[in-house]
């Protein structure tokens, strides 16, 4: 089997209290990641990746050990790993990139995977969004706020992160709803973004939960990937085949 496949998945909240069984949502994960082993020759992860993290100076949060030595192994086999920040895994410095082997990005990223032009991104920081989400995405990104956060004890600020993923999991259902392509703002975003960069082909999203594939034009197509908390959903790619959406199916 030849290795030439692409596949992005997003918004996986690895380690959300939520879930029923943290451990086994994160096994389930693993085996995606093996089943795939044989022909990806790149993975991107396209934010939200884990529910919660943080890197202090000289600790890092426990868990994730599965998922991180099964990406680990991916990237010493040489799998490239493109790690896209999103809003609930902001606080990636230097550990998982220098440990795993992998390239984390924050923001936007326009990248040719298999002779096709692609606009990758979690989703977060394009389209319009609410003055109070504004607020808070430039909050938990400010360096001194950062290290606000970092001086208070892992015994308080985990909990309090956790807390704030649960009251937002409770006020949204999921998988979310598609609002269409006349009222999404990602697809919104996209179709404006398209007409001053009619280059693109695949523009690739997060964030909303939502499973979407819209064709914008005749060369380009819009996904939302959906998520892994009910859906597992995923998008694959091939040298001379379309990007198609999937579900992981056991």
């Amino acid at each position: 089997m030849p290795r030439d496949a692409v596949y992005f998945l997003s918004d996986l909240h690895l380690g959300a209290s939520y879930f029923s069984s943290p451990v086994e949502t994160e096994r389930r994960v693993v085996r995606f990641l093996k089943s795939i082993a044989a022909d990806a020759a790149e993975i991107y992860l396209v934010g939200d990746v884990l529910d919660y993290w943080y890197e202090y100076r000289y600790v890092v949060p426990r868990g994730h050990t599965r998922f991180f030595g099964a990406l680990a192994e991916l990237a010493d086999s040489g799998v490239k790993i493109t790690w896209m920040i999103g809003n609930h895994d902001i606080w990636i410095f230097d550990y998982l990139p220098s440990e795993l082997g992998i390239e984390v990005v924050d923001g936007t990223l326009v990248r040719d995977i298999c002779g096709r032009r692609f606009f990758i991104t979690h989703g977060d920081g394009v389209g319009r969004a609410s003055r109070a989400f504004r607020f808070l995405r430039a909050l938990f990104r400010n360096r001194f706020c950062q290290w606000l956060f970092a001086s208070v004890h892992p015994r308080w600020t985990v909990p309090l992160a956790r807390s704030f993923s649960n009251d937002n999991r409770s006020r949204h259902p999921v998988p979310d709803a598609y609002r269409g392509r006349s009222t999404e703002p990602l697809i919104i975003f996209a179709d404006e973004y398209l007409s001053a960069h009619p280059d693109i082909n695949y523009f690739i999203f997060g964030h909303r939960h939502a499973l979407a594939d819209e064709r914008l034009s005749p060369t380009c197509r819009a996904i939302i990937l959906g998520e892994w908390i009910d859906l597992c959903s995923y998008a694959r790619i091939s040298p001379g085949a379309p990007l198609a959406l999937h579900r992981f199916e056991e």
